[in-house]
C-alpha cells in the first residue's frame, strides 16, 4: 500500500467522514485542539520564560514541578483531536507543505525539550537561584521560537 493509499483510505473511513459530515464535530474537535495546545505551549512558555529570568524568585525546579505536568497531560487531548482533524483531511494535508512543516518544528521541538531534560537540567541543583546556565536559556529561546512557529503554521495551513 503506497502512503497515498493511507492517506485516502483514512480520509474515506467512516469516522474521517463523520467528521466532514457533521456540522459541528470537526469546529468542537478544532476547538478542544487550540485548548490542549493552550496548555501544551503556555505551560512551556511560562517555564521558558523563567529559564529567561523571569520570575526569579521562583525556583527553576519549582516552576518545573508545577508547569511541565500540564504540558505532558495536554498531550492526551493535543495528540487524538490534531489526529481526527487530520484524518479528515488526510490527503490534502499529506501534501500541504505548511502542515509538513509544522510537524517538523514539533519534532525539532520535542528534540529540543528531550536534550535540554536529558543534559542541561539534570545539573539543576546546582544552579544559582539568580542565573540560569546559558545552554538552558538557549533552549528556552529555541522552544519559544519553536513553539511560536508551530501556532502559526497550524493558523496558515487554512491559507496554504
Amino acid at each position: 500500500m503506497q502512503p497515498a493509499d493511507v492517506f485516502e483510505w483514512l480520509e474515506y473511513s467512516a469516522l474521517a467522514v463523520y467528521i466532514r459530515q457533521s456540522p459541528l464535530l470537526f469546529p468542537a474537535i478544532e476547538i478542544v485542539h487550540i485548548i490542549g495546545f493552550i496548555f501544551l505551549v503556555g505551560s512551556a512558555f511560562l517555564f521558558d520564560l523563567r529559564l529567561l529570568g523571569v520570575a526569579r524568585r521562583l525556583s527553576v525546579k519549582d516552576v518545573a514541578n508545577y508547569v511541565l505536568p500540564w504540558s505532558r497531560r495536554s498531550l492526551i487531548i493535543v495528540v487524538p483531536s490534531g489526529f481526527l482533524l487530520f484524518i479528515s483531511q488526510a490527503k490534502a494535508l499529506s501534501t500541504n507543505g505548511v502542515f509538513g512543516l509544522k510537524l517538523i518544528l514539533i519534532l525539532i521541538a520535542f528534540s529540543n525539550a528531550g536534550i535540554f531534560h536529558r543534559f542541561t537540567y539534570r545539573s539543576v541543583s546546582n544552579w544559582s537561584p539568580s542565573e540560569t546556565p546559558a545552554a538552558a536559556k538557549a533552549a528556552a529561546l529555541m522552544s519559544l521560537l519553536l513553539w511560536t512557529s508551530v501556532i502559526t503554521c497550524g493558523r496558515l495551513i487554512a491559507y496554504f
